[in-house]
């Protein structure tokens, strides 16, 4: 195979099915460009079912360097995977960390990488705020900024 993948007009499936499917033959997959909405993947089940065995194996796999050389270990390994992390507080990379092998996990379990995705994109979120004092300030700052974390529900009281 030469490419992960190659991006083909929409209509080519939709008027040449055959040749275009073809084209998985030299590809992993393909993206299909829609005009109007977002675009559509193209893959052969087995290259979908190869993903979802590598995604369980991976979140496993995070999980256990967790637990058998502890978050240390695992939060110094971090900034290689996603540099942005040095721009997060400690405690915050270690809540991520926390969040990433149960999202993790959870999403593996699912065979559903989106809430992964979400996560990442949430905390590098953060990043980029801790990263600029200006906006770092602005989310902050009382009364309009953050009134840190909130208390949990009282369980006593019914849902409204």
């Amino acid at each position: 195979m030469s490419a992960a993948y190659d991006v083909v007009p929409f209509s080519d499936l939709l008027h040449r099915p055959a040749v275009t499917a073809g084209l998985l033959d030299q590809v992993r997959a393909l993206r299909l460009r829609r005009r109007d909405a977002g675009d559509l993947a193209l893959m052969r089940v087995e290259q979908l079912d190869a993903e979802g065995v590598v995604v369980d194996f991976t979140a496993r796999l995070l999980a256990g360097l967790v637990r058998r050389l502890g978050v240390d270990a695992v939060r110094d390994a971090l900034p290689d995977a996603v540099p942005w992390v040095t721009f997060l507080p400690t405690a915050d990379i270690d809540q991520f960390l926390v969040e990433l092998v149960a999202v993790s996990q959870g999403a593996a379990a699912l065979e559903n990488l989106a809430p992964v995705a979400t996560l990442l994109t949430q905390w590098r979120h953060s990043a980029e705020i801790y990263a600029d004092p200006t906006l770092l300030e602005m989310v902050t700052r009382e009364p309009d900024g953050d009134f840190g974390p909130v208390p949990a529900p009282d369980p006593e009281e019914p849902d409204r």
